[in-house]
Order: C-alpha cells, then sequence, then structure tokens
C-alpha cells in the first residue's frame, strides 16, 4: 500500500466515518427510522474494522523499516 492510499484510508477511518456515522444517526433518527440501531451498529463497525486493518498494515510497515 503506498503512502498516500495510506493517509487517504486513515483520514477516512479517522475523521470522514465517525462524523458521517453521527450524521446518519441523527438523521435517521430523526425521520424515525426504525432500523437506525442496526445501521449506526453496522458503520461502527466497519470504521472498527478499517481501523484495525490501517494499524495491522502500519505495524508492518513499520517493523520492516
Amino acid at each position: 500500500m503506498s503512502n498516500k492510499t495510506y493517509d487517504v484510508l486513515k483520514y477516512i477511518a479517522q475523521v470522514f466515518l465517525p462524523a458521517l456515522t453521527v450524521f446518519v444517526g441523527v438523521v435517521l433518527k430523526c425521520v424515525n427510522y426504525a432500523n437506525t440501531d442496526i445501521v449506526i451498529t453496522i458503520m461502527t463497525a466497519f470504521d472498527a474494522f478499517l481501523g484495525s486493518a490501517l494499524m495491522i498494515s502500519n505495524a508492518n510497515y513499520n517493523k520492516n523499516n
């Protein structure tokens, strides 16, 4: 993975997805969507997965250098 790809994915995992998750949660609650909790849980799980994958990638990169 290139540095640029890593930096973009890191930004997505640390800034964009948490902000998007909050926004989606608020909007869905406002429109009384019945499955809001499920949507938020899935979005949060994906963000945690992405963050973990990036941490593993970073650890492997640092181990090789």
